[in-house]
């Protein structure tokens, strides 16, 4: 389907992040769901603002085929706009003067849309196998960059990726994307080696990167800091991310990585 693309395009305005003010610390502002092929149209918009190389809708619905092997999720807002308000509202009403339904139908149905209403503003994804995972993706759409929604997208990548039994995280990325380095080396990741001419929209070589053991007690301690450091950023809790680092049931192994073995 195409050389998989892991960069942040544009992501410099990760380097002066804007503080949230949250209304509520215990409310949601954000979700994690995931990919379903009803999603993929408007996955596609953000693909084509965020890449000058994206996949063809059909690479992701072909993606979707396969959850044994791959992973893909959408970030939206937890906050309902004032339109969403006012059609939640309107839905309620007009069921509730259908008697013959029960009292939480009009209410669920109302919700169901408010869900499918809210934009997507980022995505990400990965393939398995055995025990590694490779990240293929991760984008946010340019209004919402600089708020830590991209690392959000990655975290929860590390959460799936152990819950499946994978040691190491690994991925692509533009040798000159330099805030998308950075995120990845804070998250963990080194350069293993470079892919030349990678790229097939301007033939730009790409970056190696592979985490650390996640089967690593200090490393698995790491993780979980950034994470909480991640959601006082965000500025609450986040619906399908954990506010705690799930404890998954490591597969062991000899603990020799990938590149270190010649795999």
């Amino acid at each position: 389907m195409g050389s998989p693309r892991c960069e942040h395009p544009r992501m410099s305005s990760l380097a002066e992040p804007t503080t949230p003010t949250p209304t509520d610390p215990d409310r949601p502002r954000y979700r994690i769901e995931a990919m379903t092929l009803e999603d993929v149209p408007e996955v596609a918009r953000v693909e084509r603002r965020s890449f000058t190389n994206p996949w063809p809708t059909s690479a992701y619905r072909r993606e979707l085929g396969n959850p044994q092997q791959n992973h893909y999720i959408v970030l939206r807002s937890a906050e309902p706009s004032r339109e969403q308000e006012d059609a939640d509202s309107s839905s309620a009403r007009s069921f509730g003067r259908r008697t013959f339904l029960p009292l939480s139908f009009g209410r669920r149905v109302g919700e169901e849309a408010a869900a499918k209403a809210s934009p997507i503003l980022g995505f990400a994804g990965m393939w398995n196998a055995f025990d590694e995972a490779h990240v293929t993706t991760i984008a946010v759409d340019e209004p919402y960059r600089g708020a830590g929604l991209g690392e959000l997208l990655l975290a929860a990548l590390f959460d799936e990726a152990g819950r499946r039994g994978a040691n190491w995280l690994t991925l692509e990325v533009r040798v000159s994307n330099d805030p998308a380095i950075a995120l990845y080396t804070k998250w963990g990741f080194t350069i293993q080696g470079t892919r030349k001419r990678y790229y097939s929209d301007n033939n730009e070589d790409a970056h190696v990167m592979w985490s650390k053991a996640i089967s690593d007690p200090v490393y698995r301690h790491d993780l979980a800091i950034l994470r909480h450091r991640l959601l006082q950023r965000i500025g609450g809790p986040v619906e399908g991310f954990p506010t705690e680092q799930p404890a998954h049931q490591i597969v062991e192994t000899s603990g020799q990585p990938p590149w270190g073995s010649g795999g």
